[in-house]
């Protein structure tokens, strides 16, 4: 009964997955994209304060104006004087996921074209499709042990009247970070076409070679100029369940915006918004812990499947996952997952759920305990010993 639009787009492919392990309660599940810790304290209890203290009513179309200002005081401690983030240039959402859904519904009419980055999770992908945009896919290629994107491809697949370009950098599933000098060079390409700059920054602080954050442009740009950030506190604080994003875009953008949010949820709630505040001015140490445990993982689980007979993994530059193949067998990553789950209970996503570039492809999200970690190469190991190679 849905529009028939809709019909192409499909259905959770990592979903899929987990409901072929229905009712086992022996599965290693590295399949979805958060950590296996809970929240913080001190972040649960500043939302237990404001439900304490009755904040339970609606607020800002926008977000608690005290958030705003500790979004905009964290972007400028990131980037520096340049970047100049005040609070008309931020929004609260509902989640990171909500927030580029609204981008979307803020950006794009049927017929307009829209070039991204791929493979990358799905919902980047369908929602412009959703509002009838043609979605141009760009692939990322894996090249002497890491991923690589051909800047020139991308630049050609987005000519003047494109309406927007979408980078997801740290890259879900592959982990890819887009280097400075690229986005430099589509930056410049993107003003002189008057094209949208969107960045999916849900993982840019989690990147593994020292530095505070990902490569990108949000310092760089002028306060009215066509690009949006979008982010999350999902992934950086360890609070997935929480439900809480934000946007950086242009002023005049976040003047219009505060109806899309009405539209959509009039706002993100006050007690988690107050979580939210909490999570930027006391979580400068999780952030460090929780980057240090994620490259423990990451080094701990390549070293361990690069010992596996045919497994080729490159080693991720952020994020936290690992996108790797296992020569000789099927190429039908969806049948392939669900035979690790079902045989020896091993809970992968398959790389189809992240486009076709992903196909033969398994994702593994590494933001596990090690021990987990060591079983679930152990049963892999298992599961390859066992099952003949076609």
């Amino acid at each position: 009964m849905l529009r028939p639009s809709l019909a192409p787009l499909p259905a959770s492919r990592i979903r899929e997955v987990a409901n072929a392990a229905l009712g086992r309660d022996d599965v290693l599940k590295f399949w979805f994209g958060e950590g296996d810790l809970p929240t913080p304290a001190f972040i649960r209890e500043a939302a237990k304060r404001a439900l304490d203290e009755g904040e339970t009513f609606y607020n800002h179309n926008l977000g608690l104006a005290e958030l705003r200002r500790a979004i905009a005081s964290y972007v400028n401690r990131l980037h520096g004087p340049r970047a100049a983030i005040d609070t008309d240039r931020i929004a609260v959402t509902s989640s990171g996921v909500s927030a580029l859904a609204l981008v979307a519904q803020s950006l794009f009419e049927p017929g307009d074209r829209v070039a991204i980055v791929t493979p990358v999770w799905p919902n980047v992908t369908a929602q412009p499709r959703i509002l009838g945009a043609e979605v141009i896919r760009v692939p990322l290629s894996c090249q002497g042990g890491r991923w690589t994107l051909d800047l020139q491809r991308l630049l050609d697949a987005a000519p003047a009247g494109t309406r927007a370009v979408i980078v997801n950098s740290p890259n879900n599933p592959t982990g890819w970070v887009m280097p400075q000098g690229d986005w430099n060079a589509l930056l410049a390409h993107c003003r002189r076409h008057g094209i949208w700059l969107v960045a999916d920054d849900a993982y840019a602080r989690l990147v593994f070679d020292g530095s505070p954050y990902a490569p990108g442009v949000l310092g760089q740009v002028e306060p009215d100029e066509r690009f949006i950030s979008a982010n999350t506190f999902s992934k950086t604080w360890t609070m997935t369940g929480f439900r809480l994003g934000w946007l950086v875009a242009p002023r005049g953008f976040i003047a219009n915006f505060a109806k899309m949010v009405e539209f959509n949820t009039s706002c993100a709630p006050t007690f988690i918004q107050r979580a939210g505040i909490a999570a930027i001015e006391q979580g400068d140490g999780l952030i460090a812990e929780t980057r240090a445990r994620l490259q423990d993982a990451r080094d701990a689980l390549v070293a361990q499947l690069s010992r596996l007979p045919g497994v080729e993994c490159a080693p991720p530059a952020g994020a936290m996952y690992l996108f790797f193949r296992i020569n000789g067998r099927s190429d039908d990553s969806l049948a392939l997952a669900k035979q690790l789950v079902t045989t020896v209970g091993l809970g992968l996503a398959p790389g189809v759920a992240f486009g076709p570039e992903g196909e033969g492809y398994l994702r593994w999200c590494f933001a596990a305990q090690r021990r987990l970690i060591d079983e679930g190469v152990t049963r892999l190991a298992r599961f390859l010993e066992r099952s003949p190679r076609h």
